[in-house]
């Protein structure tokens, strides 16, 4: 991890694609599965916003070791939690309207 704030640049550049993604697809699709890819940009919403509070919040009595960990944490969390909600979205797109 180089700094704070290219983490919270790259977590707010993946963030604002997967609800782009979401708004593309709904854009395309508007009568298929509304109330899943509503769903997915309000848990993206949620997780981008527990993300910055962990970042902003690091353990204040942590040396320096521990700090660094809990950014690679941190780190690890974000790229697992973007992965987990490109892939519901490509489930939503699989999911054909029956």
């Amino acid at each position: 991890m180089a700094s704070v704030r290219k983490l919270k640049k790259e977590i707010d550049s993946r963030i604002y694609e997967v609800i782009s993604d979401c708004f593309t697809y709904s854009a395309l699709y508007p009568d298929n599965k509304s109330d899943e890819v509503s769903a997915i940009i309000s848990d993206t919403v949620n997780f981008r916003n527990e993300l910055i509070h962990r970042i902003n919040n690091p353990v204040s009595d942590a040396d320096p070791k521990g700090i660094r960990a809990h950014y690679q944490s941190v780190s690890k969390d974000f790229v697992s939690g973007v992965d987990k909600l490109f892939e519901r979205l490509s489930s939503v797109s699989k999911k054909k309207k029956k």
